[in-house]
Parts: structure tokens; C-alpha cells; sequence
């Protein structure tokens, strides 16, 4: 259920509303918009009686929500959600460029990532700290040594951070350094972190699962909304498929659907979507086509010795290759590129 207020409803009208939804037992989730405010209400186990709340001062109407993920619904809020991270926003008229290593391997590299791709556009500096990876013999990440690093690179450069959370435990730690925390694909389903992250107040990137639906990864983000935290990006970096020459198949279907379905800011991670560095220019601009407000690009001076996912990074003359091409597509669709 979906209760629209008057946009000249008072604070107490809302207020009232709001009580009476926990009255019965439920969550109210108040949704500002630009010309109206909107009261989501979950934790109902059946449909909700709109003459409870039709006939109450402020209230315009009442609206049947019928998609499992409510909050996270464009039938909720119509209009595009813009988040704000670092000081930059997403979801507006500007392409996000989010770059840097898979790894944090050491302060000189990402001091000298970090310079570069600031100088070709970037907004944030991506790279990991806590890594999980699929063998317990891989490199696993500096751990809160390569936080500092991206601390340091980020502020000295005038860059946001972006950087994977991996467990309940340091989510406090990453997010004490971070600007954007990205939940990553193998974490989509890890419903105790999700709710976790819900319930600080720090924009969250989460990336879709590696063999999730379009219907699950929203389910993902309802979570994230359910515990009180809207500032929500959806990041599409590829599913499993049976195709054996690309890492995983970069799904950009997803991208206008799920922005048909949804008002979150959708992102694009072409790197980890195709794993290979020669798919990632034109798959990036082939996500700009589809309608993606950012991209998530993995950048390394030396990919042929990079301690994670060398295969699929840029070296920093293609990553500005990538920019130059960017800044001639972006005006036929409406954006700008920094």
C-alpha cells in the first residue's frame, strides 16, 4: 500500500499517518518526491484496507502496491531517485565514472591510479581491501592497510570512495572509510549484511548476483529499504551463463528494465561483465546506450602483474580511450561526461 499525501500536507498530518500505520502493527517509510510526499507501508501480511487511511486529514489517495519489492518500486515513486555519495550524484543527467585496480596492492599504485584517471574524468576511486575471492589461497586484500591507501589517494585527489563490504563484521570499519559501499555479487543474497547496511546511513552500491533474476536483485535492494536506507544503486556486472569465451554475459537488458521497474540509478560494471580488458570500451558504451548512469571500470598501470583480475583491466591509455569516446556518444543521449 502506497499512501499519497497532499504536497501542502503538514508535518503533523504525516506525522499522523505515520502512527496510525504503526498502530496496526506495520512499518510506515516515508518517500519524499519532487512534487509530493509518499508513506510505503510494509510488514502487512495481506492486503491493506485503503479506507483506514482514505478518509484522514492530508491524505490524497490511497494506492495498491502489487510487486513483492515495494519500496524499491517505480510504482512507488515515479520519478527517478538521484543519490548522493561523496558529494557527487547519481542518477542525474551526468554519467558517473567510478575507476580504479580490482585490488588495493599498495600505496604507489593506487596514488598513481588515482591521479590518472581524476585527469581523464573519473568521480570515484574504486579498488578492494576485503576480497573475497572464490579460493582461499588468493589474495584476500591489504584489509584496513588498503583503506587508509584509498583514503589518502581519494582526498588528495578529489575523489569519492568506492569499495566492497564483505561480512557484518567490519561493515563499521569499510564504512568509517567510504563514500559508496558496494555489496558485491556474491554477498546479493547475504540477507544479514543486507539488512545490515540498511540500517546505517551510507549509500550502497549492490551489485546483482551472479545467477540472479532481475525480480531477485530487487528483492536484494527491498532489504537494504526495508531497514530505512533509500540511498540505494543498482550495479549490473554480468550473470552465468553457458558461454564459455567471456567471464560471465553482460546482461543490458537489465538496464532499461530495470529501470522501467525501478527508480533506483542503475551502473554498469563492464569489466567484471565480460573479463576481458578488449570487450570493456565497447561494452561501456554500449551500457551508456542502454541507459546506465554510471560505470564501475577496473584500471591498472601493470594489469599483466595485478594480484587480482588483470585479464579484464584497462591499462590507463585505454581508460582514457574509454573517456574520449564517452564525451562523443554522451550528448545524443542527454548526458555529460564530468
Amino acid at each position: 500500500m502506497l499512501i499519497v499525501m497532499d504536497k501542502n500536507a503538514t508535518d503533523e498530518q504525516i506525522e499522523v499517518v505515520e502512527e496510525k500505520v504503526r498502530s496496526l502493527g506495520w512499518t510506515p517509510h516515508e518517500i519524499p518526491g519532487s512534487i509530493r510526499i509518499a508513506i510505503g507501508i510494509t510488514g502487512n501480511r495481506g492486503a491493506v484496507d485503503q479506507t483506514l487511511f482514505a478518509n484522514m486529514p492530508g491524505v490524497v489517495e490511497c494506492i495498491p502496491v502489487s510487486k513483492p519489492y515495494k519500496l524499491v518500486s517505480r510504482d512507488v515513486k515515479p520519478e527517478d531517485t538521484i543519490v548522493r555519495a561523496g558529494g557527487i550524484d547519481i542518477g542525474d543527467n551526468r554519467l558517473v565514472m567510478m575507476a580504479g585496480p580490482c585490488s588495493v596492492e599498495s600505496r604507489s599504485q593506487i596514488m598513481e591510479v588515482a591521479e590518472f584517471v581524476k585527469s581523464h574524468g573519473a568521480q570515484f576511486l574504486r579498488g578492494g581491501a576485503y576480497k573475497p575471492r572464490t579460493s582461499p589461497y588468493s589474495f584476500q586484500g591489504l584489509k584496513e592497510e588498503g583503506l587508509k591507501y584509498l583514503r589518502e589517494a581519494a582526498e588528495k585527489f578529489g575523489l569519492a570512495v568506492v569499495t566492497e563490504v564483505k561480512d557484518t563484521e567490519t561493515l563499521p570499519l569499510v564504512s568509517d572509510y567510504s563514500d559508496l559501499l558496494q555489496i558485491g555479487a556474491r554477498n546479493m543474497h547475504n540477507f544479514s549484511l543486507l539488512e545490515a547496511a540498511g540500517r546505517i546511513k551510507k549509500p550502497i552500491m549492490l551489485k546483482r548476483g551472479i545467477a540472479a533474476t532481475v525480480e531477485e536483485w530487487l528483492m536484494a535492494a527491498e532489504y537494504i529499504a526495508s531497514q530505512g536506507n533509500y540511498d540505494i544503486i543498482l550495479c549490473e556486472r554480468g550473470i552465468r551463463t553457458f558461454e564459455t569465451y567471456t567471464r560471465n554475459t553482460l546482461d543490458l537488458n537489465a538496464v532499461p528494465l530495470v529501470k522501467h521497474l525501478s527508480h533506483l540509478p542503475v551502473v554498469v560494471d563492464p569489466s567484471h561483465g565480460t573479463g576481458s580488458w578488449e570487450l570493456v570500451v565497447p561494452m561501456a558504451l554500449a551500457a551508456v546506450a542502454a541507459g546506465a548512469d554510471g560505470l564501475l571500470v577496473e584500471v591498472h598501470p601493470h594489469p599483466e602483474k595485478a594480484l587480482s583480475d588483470g585479464k579484464q583491466s584497462l591499462r590507463p591509455e585505454k581508460f582514457a580511450e574509454l573517456t574520449q569516446k564517452l564525451q562523443q556518444i554522451l550528448p545524443a543521449f542527454n548526458k555529460r561526461y564530468n
